[in-house]
């Protein structure tokens, strides 16, 4: 196995820290061999050079679709891989540019499945720390992708 997670998310901003926050859960918990943990905060770019040659990539982070708070997403990468745009800055570079930018890049090497996974986020104004929802619903992602992957359940 050779799956590398990247969580994406500005701490700051309460919610949408929770790409990260699932990193540090999963890294508390353990993952099994063959699991590379990252944590790809809010630079799009980092997220492409940290992709590497991982066979499968989970891509995790928050967003404000109108849903209610807590609900997780799970999409294929494919669905949300957005072509980088002419003239993209690197602070308008997300991890939705970062896909295709991978896939460009790695050529042969891309992995083979991409899944992204959103957390919708009840609060992103500037602050530290989840709120009861959304970090209860990292709880169940975090259990979710450890059964799936083979590794040991969190005692959350």
């Amino acid at each position: 196995m050779n799956v590398m997670i990247i969580g994406c998310g500005n701490l700051l901003r309460s919610d949408d820290g929770a790409g990260p926050m699932l990193i540090r859960k999963l890294w508390e918990h353990g993952v099994p061999p063959g699991v590379r943990l990252a944590d790809g905060g809010t630079a799009g770019m980092d997220v492409a050079f940290q992709i590497g040659d991982a066979e499968e990539l989970i891509l995790v982070d928050a967003c404000k679709s109108g849903d209610e708070p807590g609900t997780i997403f799970e999409i294929p990468g494919e669905e949300v891989e957005t072509p980088p745009l002419k003239d993209v800055n690197l602070h308008d570079f997300r991890w939705d540019h970062a896909i295709a930018l991978g896939r460009w890049l790695l050529k042969s090497r891309f992995p083979k499945k991409v899944t992204v996974f959103l957390i919708e986020a009840e609060n992103i104004s500037y602050g530290f720390g989840l709120s009861r929802t959304v970090d209860n619903a990292l709880d169940r992602l975090a259990d979710e992708l450890l059964q799936r992957l083979g590794g040991k359940k969190s005692e959350a």
